[in-house]
């Protein structure tokens, strides 16, 4: 049965992350050579602390330009993450994913154990879970 898969076994283990302190040019460029729309924001300790994403991105371009200042001139992750985030445990059963993805609206999700950031999760991981499922039913 499809709910005995698990975030776990389809999330990236191998992530790019950000401290809040990062500089957000280098650090939405990061996202641009990896061909990421959202990437977690981690302190020293390794907690969760946000998720830099693409339309972050564009809102510091348009705040910046609205502030009629240089593009790239500055600004921090911390300043433009998402501080509210969406999480799913790592033992989360695809179903209980994909109802998040659905719901919420997201393209990809930080995935917990025990409260800390152990991977990612998104929605083309599910659909691939879905179809490794119907390939061995």
């Amino acid at each position: 049965m499809l709910r005995s898969v698990k975030a776990q076994d389809y999330m990236a283990s191998k992530l790019v992350t950000f401290s809040p302190e990062m500089d957000l040019f280098k650090a939405l460029m990061t996202l641009r050579e990896y061909k990421l729309s959202a990437s977690p924001v981690i302190n020293e300790d390794g907690d969760l602390v946000g998720l830099l994403s693409e339309v972050d991105g564009l809102r510091a371009i348009l705040s910046q330009t609205y502030h009629e200042e240089e593009m790239g001139s500055g600004g921090k992750v911390a300043d433009y993450m998402a501080t509210k985030v969406d999480t799913v445990n790592h033992d989360a059963d695809i179903i209980a994913v994909s109802k998040i993805f659905i719901d919420k609206g997201r393209r990809c999700l930080p995935v917990v154990k025990s409260g800390k950031l152990v991977g990612m999760i998104t929605r083309g991981d599910v659909l691939q879970a879905v179809e490794d499922f119907a390939n061995n039913a």
